[in-house]
């Protein structure tokens, strides 16, 4: 067997010579492998772009499907609390139609006639209720808060005021 530290013809010992040629090969095969490497990350990557961009358009869908749906619900829950709004209106106004006859003895003519004309009024609104759409009405209340916002923001107030004294919980 020949001796590793023995010069070669171009005068560098065996084993330094080998020693770079296995050097040489380590680096080709380690470049191999960041090539196949870098090739199956980019698949990879491209699979989960794939999924990311499906999953994403799916979410999409769902989500707009949903809240269709919920405009749909919503609309129909708006119609129906204007529905009941309408016959609470009626039935008020049938209400103080019966006992106007007990305000005009009990405070005069006068103050019947007032009570009247309110109860014709509350008939009245309870109709242009029934008759406007849900977009109509929003019309109409943007229109109201243009014209009247001190109003609009006192009517606001008092309506929370209302809802917060009925739902108040008792101590």
């Amino acid at each position: 067997m020949a001796d590793p530290a023995a010069p070669t013809e171009d005068g560098t010992p065996k084993a330094k010579n080998h020693f770079t040629k296995a050097m040489e090969e380590a680096k080709a095969g380690a470049q191999a492998l960041a090539g196949e490497y870098k090739e199956k990350l980019s698949q990879t990557t491209g699979e989960w772009t794939g999924d990311a961009k499906s999953k994403s358009e799916e979410a999409r869908e769902k989500a707009n499907a949903f809240a269709s749906d919920a405009k749909i619900k919503a609309g129909e829950y708006a119609n129906e609390g204007k529905a009941r709004t309408s016959k609470a209106i009626v039935g008020l106004s049938k209400m103080i139609d019966e006992n106007v006859a007990l305000i005009d003895d009990k405070v005069g003519p006068k103050y019947g006639d007032y009570v009247r004309t309110a109860s014709k009024s509350m008939q009245d609104a309870a109709t242009k209720l029934d008759e406007k759409s849900l977009d109509e009405l929003g019309e109409d209340a943007k229109e109201f808060v243009r014209k009247s916002p001190g109003l609009a923001v006192g009517m606001a107030v008092a309506a929370g005021f209302l809802f917060g004294r009925m739902f108040k919980k008792s101590k």
